[in-house]
């Protein structure tokens, strides 16, 4: 493998997350998977951290973000978890910048972060989740799934997981989590696809992959009919011109890309009335 795919692979791939219950997958075995001794394995993953920091340190700039995040409802010592799939895995994603932005705005708030998302996972993976929800007891819950479900496959474009079974189990996801804690539960619909980049892509051509966004608005939707507030990551990751929000896969967010959707989640957040309403502002 050459190194710039040996680095994608360390920033989206998490095999301690995907093969929990495997006994010795330390660092230094998961080195070895990627093919890295264990120092190049550590520098990568502090080179992401980094660029989180610096992404949140970018946002703290305007004034106004600022005070977002100083109303984000997040009480001392609370514990946030998310649940996902890449979108929220990579080790750059809107809840890793979070995670920075908290860390440097608010440090004395000693707000616990779990980013619970797996690769790959789809809806009906995550529901195995339920049991781990239990045991690690969050506050809030932030879920950002769907777009795995949405992926179309070979020739006749059917999706991996129907839309009727993606609105089962996001709902029976959420049903069963807050039975299980006392949690307060935030939607994140899928972000949009650049088609013309995910068509393009050679490993999707050659697995006879395809996504497009209407199938992530099939989702969001879904979260907007809900009572829960949900963050619309949807709308602030439509292709743009001359903005690069998208890898070359079409799918994934660049760190552009993951900025604008963490400025859209503190966004909502910080209008979030705990009292029971919220700001949906679609």
């Amino acid at each position: 493998m050459n190194a710039e795919l040996i680095e994608k692979l360390v920033r989206f791939q998490q095999p301690e997350k995907a093969l929990p219950y495997v006994n010795g997958l330390d660092d230094a075995r998961i080195a070895g998977l990627f093919g890295l001794d264990l120092l190049q394995y550590r520098d990568l993953r502090a080179g992401f951290a980094d660029q989180a920091r610096r992404a949140a340190e970018a946002l703290l700039e305007d004034a106004q973000f600022a005070a977002q995040v100083d109303r984000l409802p997040f009480e001392l010592g609370q514990h946030v978890l998310a649940l996902g799939e890449s979108s929220t895995a990579d080790r750059l994603s809107w809840f890793e910048i979070l995670r920075e932005l908290l860390a440097v705005r608010r440090p004395g708030d000693a707000v616990k972060l779990t980013n619970a998302a797996v690769t790959g996972c789809s809806t009906t993976q995550a529901l195995t989740m339920l049991p781990a929800l239990g045991f690690q007891r969050p506050d809030w819950v932030l879920c950002q799934l769907g777009a795995n479900d949405a992926q179309r496959l070979g020739s006749a474009r059917t999706r991996l997981v129907s839309a009727a079974e993606t609105a089962r189990n996001l709902l029976l996801l959420r049903d069963r989590a807050l039975e299980l804690t006392s949690a307060q539960w935030v939607w994140l619909t899928p972000t949009a696809v650049d088609e013309g980049r995910a068509a393009a892509f050679p490993h999707f051509q050659r697995a006879g992959i395809s996504w497009a966004t209407a199938d992530m608005a099939d989702t969001a939707r879904i979260m907007y009919a809900q009572p829960e507030p949900a963050a619309d990551a949807l709308s602030v990751t439509m292709p743009s011109s001359g903005v690069g929000l998208h890898l070359d896969d079409g799918v994934h967010l660049t760190l552009a890309g993951q900025q604008a959707v963490t400025v859209e989640v503190v966004r909502k957040l910080a209008h979030l009335d705990t009292r029971g309403g919220s700001d949906r502002g679609m």
